[in-house]
């Protein structure tokens, strides 16, 4: 169970963790203001890259859905085989394995979703892999809001697929704190 700390002047939570940018919560003003910071920076990248159609473009760029992301992050390395050692490696056969083609930067999860149970193995897993969450809360209902994000319906979880672009700088500064999402009160 994870234990809170008490939110900052800003609406946003950090969730403690063994690494402070492994998982953030973003609320209120804070997630108004993040939500509208990627809208731009996912089109300013589509503006750069308008050679395919719009909806093959975003599947190359997220993995949408509990699912999706679950497959992805299954398919990724754990942090426990890399940091194995070459002999482990191949007593256990995993230098066979191939690097997955598809990595995660990170992933946008709605922390309020009904049943619970649909996403509850996601942040252990994501932890597993070294994959940041950042989780989305709203009265409105943080699928809603992610799911305006890419013009669908509701989105549970949005994976950010780490492909060297336009939005995967902005994450990393994010990330980083480079960034200030919070806004003051």
């Amino acid at each position: 169970m994870r234990s809170r700390n008490k939110p900052n002047k800003a609406s946003t939570v950090e969730l403690s963790t063994s690494d402070p940018k492994q998982q953030l919560c973003y609320e209120g003003e804070s997630l108004l203001r993040l939500l509208e910071l990627i809208r731009r920076e996912i089109e300013s990248a589509r503006n750069l890259d308008r050679a395919l159609p719009e909806k093959v473009w975003l599947k190359q760029q997220f993995s949408v859905g509990v699912n999706d992301v679950t497959r992805v992050l299954e398919r990724m390395q754990s942090l426990s085989s890399v940091k194995s050692s070459p002999q482990e490696q191949s007593l256990h056969g995993s230098h066979n394995m191939k690097m997955p083609s598809v990595q995660l930067q990170a992933i946008l999860l709605a922390s309020d979703c009904n049943p619970r149970w649909l996403s509850k193995h996601l942040p252990n897993l994501a932890h597993s892999r070294g994959v940041p969450i950042l989780f989305v809360r709203d009265k409105k209902g943080g699928s809603l809001r992610l799911g305006e994000l890419l013009k669908l319906k509701t989105a549970i979880a949005i994976g950010i697929k780490a492909r060297g672009n336009v939005i995967n700088q902005f994450v990393e500064k994010l990330l980083d704190n480079e960034i200030q999402v919070a806004v003051s009160t």
